[in-house]
């Protein structure tokens, strides 16, 4: 995945995921990251309709590129944003709506319609998705919401590659955002499916790239107000879940698992244990990596679930908070978030109600770890399983998966792994020491805690 140029030094990665945009700045040497900004990723509630600060996040890369290279050069930009997401361009290069939310629920409206329109699983790997999850039901919705929009669109790119058409003037889509649950990609065979030409957007929707791809130099406007060379190399762009895989591809021959949390939780398995059980209505999915290549997927928003237990509580559990857990068997059942996950349209609700914060927060940490679990069975689960991001520094969480897995449980120590992953698109580093906290023992307490979880919990 690296150029003919020179090797970048310092690679500046735009990282926007649901809940946060960062500017990270990442030595190619060790691949660390060397400065970390971020702002939150605030929906605005319209008119016309939920949709994203655009303009905010773009004075906020200018403002930090700028502030990056004077305090530490930068040779190069990556970009990986959250997936179910496109931007629709004009001729002239405006945008011809606002970018929608797509936890926006509009779409829902025309549901029935939608359907008799989407391709089957078996086409695209894509299950039905709530709102705006899937991208074609956002474009049809804004379609038929605005009889004009269709006509006055001359480019669909997915949302990477937004930014780097706001870097560089250059149009593209990236494989891993088209095959992040759109309805637009056909995975296996690594073409747009059925559903663009129905839509009537094959003319509309721009090329597909690989991720790591050169899409061009820098903007000469941009070059004058960042500081930086107008030969700086902009790369293609990536799916945030599937950065987090980009380490690991050299290693396909491996059976490994990588769990990429945030907002979402998404386990993508290469060179699985088992066949993986392809159920749309269980939020499995295919997603396609950097490469272009088919990766059977899993997930659920577990992020969103830990905030709405947590409630804003900085309780950190106590050695009582954990044994009075596993002795009273306080357990949470799925779901927290009933419109996605391996459990969809059950309601949450505890076996026994905690008594105090710390084991409220305990409690959700093993909940987490088991519905993670349930994700990576799905996808056929490695032998080998890396978490990578907030979910890794969470050592109840890893304490519980480590003791489902029959493998290895490794924690990436890297403080983001999106970004990490970016990067890697310009410059993979040679091998290198271990990024990877060590597994921990398995405890057989918990062992006897999660199967008495999986009894209690059904497929609906």
């Amino acid at each position: 995945m690296t150029t003919s140029r020179k090797t970048p030094r310092h690679i500046a990665v735009l990282d926007v995921g649901k809940t946060n945009a960062k500017l990270a700045l990442v030595d190619s040497a060790t691949m660390t990251e060397l400065a970390v900004v971020t702002r939150p990723n605030t929906v605005l509630a319209g008119p016309p309709y939920p949709h994203f600060d655009l303009d905010g996040h773009w004075a906020f890369f200018l403002e930090n590129l700028a502030a990056f290279h004077t305090q530490h050069g930068v040779d190069a930009i990556s970009v990986t944003t959250h997936g179910a997401s496109v931007v629709l361009l004009e001729q002239d290069g405006a945008l011809a709506c606002p970018m929608l939310d797509y936890e926006f629920l509009g779409p829902d409206d025309l549901a029935e319609a939608y359907d008799q329109l989407r391709p089957n699983f078996s086409e695209t790997g894509s299950p039905r998705l709530p709102g705006g999850l899937n991208v074609g039901a956002q474009l049809h919705w804004l379609f038929d919401t605005d009889p004009t929009l269709l006509d006055r669109t001359q480019h669909i790119i997915t949302y990477p590659q937004y930014w780097g058409y706001r870097l560089t003037g250059k149009l593209a889509c990236d494989v891993t955002s088209l095959g992040c649950h759109t309805d637009l990609w056909n995975p296996w065979e690594g073409k747009p499916s059925s559903l663009a030409a129905r839509m009537g957007i094959s003319q509309k929707l721009a090329p597909a790239r690989q991720s790591s791809d050169i899409l061009g130099d820098l903007d000469k406007t941009v070059s004058q107000i960042t500081g930086l060379s107008p030969d700086t190399p902009v790369v293609c762009g990536i799916h945030d879940s599937n950065a987090s895989l980009v380490p690991y591809l050299d290693h396909s021959s491996q059976s490994i698992s990588v769990v990429s949390t945030g907002t979402w939780v998404v386990c993508m398995t290469l060179g699985g244990n088992q066949a993986p059980q392809q159920d749309a209505k269980r939020d499995t999915l295919i997603n396609v990596n950097a490469l272009g290549e088919p990766v059977p997927s899993a997930r659920f928003m577990g992020g969103r679930e830990y905030e709405i237990i947590r409630n804003g509580s900085d309780a950190i559990p106590t050695y009582e908070d954990r044994q009075q857990v596993i002795r009273k068997k306080v357990m949470l059942l799925p779901s927290v978030v009933t419109e996605s996950g391996p459990f969809p349209g059950q309601k949450m609700q505890w076996t026994v109600p905690p008594d105090t914060d710390g084991q409220r927060i305990y409690a959700l940490s093993l909940y987490l770890a088991l519905m993670t679990e349930c994700c990576l069975d799905l996808t056929g689960g490695g032998r080998r399983t890396i978490v990578e991001g907030p979910f890794a520094r969470n050592s109840d969480y890893l304490g519980m998966l480590n003791s489902l897995r029959e493998g290895h449980v490794e924690a990436a120590l890297s403080q983001t792994g999106t970004s990490v992953g970016a990067a890697m698109l310009i410059e993979k580093p040679a091998k290198s020491g271990s990024d990877f906290a060590a597994e921990k023992p398995r405890d057989q307490h918990l062992s006897r805690y999660a199967q008495q979880w999986f009894s209690m919990v059904t497929q609906g």
